[in-house]
């Protein structure tokens, strides 16, 4: 039983991050990180990240997106922190 306190991760990330496969990439290190929540691309050629979990695995995944895949150019990367509201029960790409 995980006893950490959870917690959420909202993030905003720009550059070439659409078209490169950067959805697929923060759902694959989400799950394997045991978060939960989505990530989509927005209509500005960003993308929008909502994640729960235990805080060191969100710190992972904020690194992650930092980088992103390969083909990705991330130029940055805005993150707010608060509390979980523990409304995702697994995490997905939204369309």
């Amino acid at each position: 039983m995980d006893t950490e306190t959870q917690e959420r991760l909202s993030a905003r990330i720009t550059g070439r991050v659409q078209g490169v496969g950067f959805r697929n990439f923060t759902r694959t290190r989400a799950r394997r990180l045991g978060v939960t929540g989505w990530v989509r691309n927005e209509r500005d050629g960003s993308v929008r990240l909502e994640a729960e979990g235990a805080r060191k695995a969100l710190e992972s995944l904020a690194d992650a997106v930092q980088e992103g895949p390969r083909t990705a150019r991330v130029e940055n990367v805005d993150v707010d922190w608060s509390e979980a509201t523990d409304e995702f029960h697994t995490f997905q790409v939204r369309r």
